[in-house]
C-alpha cells in the first residue's frame, strides 16, 4: 500500500533513497566518492525532512521500500529552504561541489517556470525492485498533480528511466550532457491528466 510519509519515515526512507541511488550516474558525479554513500544518504535525508515533507508531499510503500519526493506549487519556503540548505549541500558533494553546481545551473535552464509538481527524486530499494513499486509511488502523486490540474516534471540521468516515465505519460522536453564530463540527462514533463 502506498501512502504519505510522515516525520517517522525519515531514516528508512533515507536508507532506501541511498540504496536505490548508490550507482546512479548523476549522484555519482555531483557527490564525492570520498564516503559516498555516507553523504549520499545524508543528502537524500536532509532532502526528505527539509524539503519533502514540510514543503511538498513524499509518497512511502508501507515498507518503506520505495520512496518518492515532490515539490508542489503550493510549497511555499522550498526555495528558502533549499538557499539556507546549500552550505549544507555543497559540503556534502565534497570535491564534487563544482560539478554539483554547475549540473543544476545547466538543468535549471530546462526546468519549467509556472507551477508544476516537481519529482526531485524517486527511489525503489534495490530487493524490491521489479514489483511496480516505483511506478505505484509515483502514480500517488501525479493523481495529486492531476486532480490539481497541474503538469509534473522530473529529470532523469538513466536512460533505462525515460521509457518507465514514458509510459506513465511523460514526453522528453530536453536531452543534454551536464558539462564536467556529467552524465547524458534528460528533463521530462507531463501534462495533467496525463
Amino acid at each position: 500500500m502506498i501512502r504519505e510519509a510522515t516525520a517517522a519515515d525519515v531514516e528508512g526512507a533515507a536508507d532506501t533513497l541511498a540504496e536505490a541511488f548508490a550507482d546512479y550516474p548523476f549522484t555519482r558525479h555531483t557527490i564525492t566518492a570520498d564516503d559516498h554513500l555516507a553523504r549520499l544518504r545524508e543528502f537524500q535525508r536532509i532532502f526528505l525532512a527539509e524539503v519533502g515533507l514540510p514543503h511538498g508531499r513524499v509518497h512511502v510503500s508501507d515498507d518503506l521500500a520505495a520512496v518518492a519526493v515532490w515539490s508542489t506549487p503550493d510549497s511555499g519556503g522550498a526555495d528558502v529552504t533549499l538557499e539556507r540548505l546549500l552550505p549544507t549541500l555543497i559540503d556534502l558533494a565534497g570535491d564534487r561541489a563544482d560539478a554539483y553546481a554547475s549540473a543544476e545551473a545547466t538543468m535549471e535552464r530546462h526546468r519549467p517556470t509556472g507551477p508544476v509538481w516537481f519529482l526531485g527524486t524517486v527511489g525503489v530499494r534495490p530487493d524490491a525492485q521489479g514489483r511496480g513499486l516505483g511506478r505505484e509511488v509515483l502514480r500517488a502523486g501525479l493523481r495529486e498533480a492531476d486532480a490539481g490540474g497541474v503538469p509534473a516534471f522530473l529529470e532523469t540521468s538513466t536512460r533505462g528511466n525515460v521509457r518507465l516515465y514514458e509510459s506513465l505519460g511523460f514526453t522528453v522536453d530536453a536531452e543534454y550532457d551536464l558539462p564536467d564530463g556529467g552524465p547524458r540527462t534528460w528533463a521530462m514533463s507531463r501534462p495533467a491528466g496525463g
